[in-house]
């Protein structure tokens, strides 16, 4: 029996099935360990390759998603493939009870895993069987949550454009959402807040069970989740911090939408997305007032814009990490 080869292919299902069970399961934990360290170098990879090419980047998330997928039913295979070789009777040729090659090995651990139901080669006693009825177990059962991973993790991404193209709507630059909602008062403005809130609430749900989605990259501006992230906190502070109090909307929606912001950007560890060096710059009052919302003063807004700095940077290294400008700009 050669150890090394057992040690090894241990390892790996061990590895390949803690990442799988960690992705798939573990809500709160992100990707695991493998996967969330492919998923980084793949998109800095693919930002080298394309720069800020949208329509190259756009196939960043069905990429990476392949290959997370190819990666673990690779380390299964290969992992099982290391054990039976391990082993002189580890497995037998059912035509003439000679040894088997590497690819023979190869051969068996995927038909075990698929269920193909062949029968050249079959385990040896005892312990070997066993272990082919793992490796049997094993690929049923993770290539199932695999693909449930990704069944999941396409509905997010249904719902994450969903939203941009919600937020946009409204205006694609933050003043201009305010601008929108203003008629003598923001009471038109409580449905949309309220609406998109619960919206940005799922949505760092799924982030922090999904961190891939962070990688889907639109096409579009106006269907990107990172810059209606931005449009929608930023349209939040003019709401919040530029308008007065007596004409601001129901404060309760206000804190509550921020909050759904804040659920968001803790999300951003998990994908290694770091914030910017510097603040984007503040929303332009002057622009507000150009839809006759009344506004506080300039140096009063500056001020509150001020002591949410380290917010605001997250928000642009959101923005940058998904290859777009800030303040925003049609392509």
């Amino acid at each position: 029996m050669s150890v090394v080869y057992l040690v090894v292919g241990v390892a790996l299902l061990v590895l390949t099935v803690v990442d799988i069970l960690w992705t798939t399961l573990w809500v709160d934990g992100g990707s695991g360990p493998l996967s969330s360290r492919l998923t980084s170098w793949l998109w800095r990879g693919l930002r080298r390759l394309g720069s800020n090419r949208s329509r190259t980047l756009s196939l960043a998330g069905p990429l990476i998603l392949t290959l997370t997928l190819v990666v673990w039913v690779a380390g299964i295979w290969g992992g099982w493939t290391l054990v039976f070789a391990s082993g002189e009777n580890a497995l037998v040729n059912a035509r003439d009870a000679s040894g088997v090659s590497w690819t023979g090995r190869i051969y068996f651990v995927a038909y075990a895993m698929f269920t193909m139901g062949n029968g050249d080669f079959y385990p040896g006693y005892g312990a070997w069987q066993i272990a082919a009825a793992l490796t049997t177990a094993s690929g049923m059962l993770f290539v199932t949550m695999g693909v449930s991973y990704v069944l999941s993790v396409l509905g997010a991404v249904s719902e994450k454009r969903s939203f941009a193209s919600s937020t946009t709507g409204l205006g694609e630059r933050s003043e201009t959402v305010v601008g929108t909602g203003w008629d003598d008062g923001f009471r038109g403005l409580h449905l949309p807040l309220n609406s998109l809130a619960s919206e940005l609430d799922t949505l760092a749900t799924q982030h922090k069970a999904y961190p891939i989605l962070h990688y889907y990259h639109s096409e579009e501006a106006t269907q990107s989740s990172a810059m209606a992230v931005a449009i929608f906190d930023e349209a939040l502070t003019v709401l919040r911090f530029g308008v007065p109090g007596r004409d601001q909307p129901n404060t309760a929606l206000v804190e509550n939408a921020r909050s759904a912001t804040e659920n968001y950007l803790e999300t951003l560890d998990e994908a290694f997305i770091d914030p910017s060096e510097d603040a984007p710059t503040p929303p332009d009052l002057d622009r507000v007032r150009e839809a006759n919302v009344p506004t506080v003063s300039d140096d009063e807004f500056a001020t509150a814009v001020g002591d949410l700095d380290e917010r605001r940077r997250h928000l642009l290294g959101l923005v940058h990490s998904d290859a777009w400008q800030w303040p925003p700009r049609r392509r």
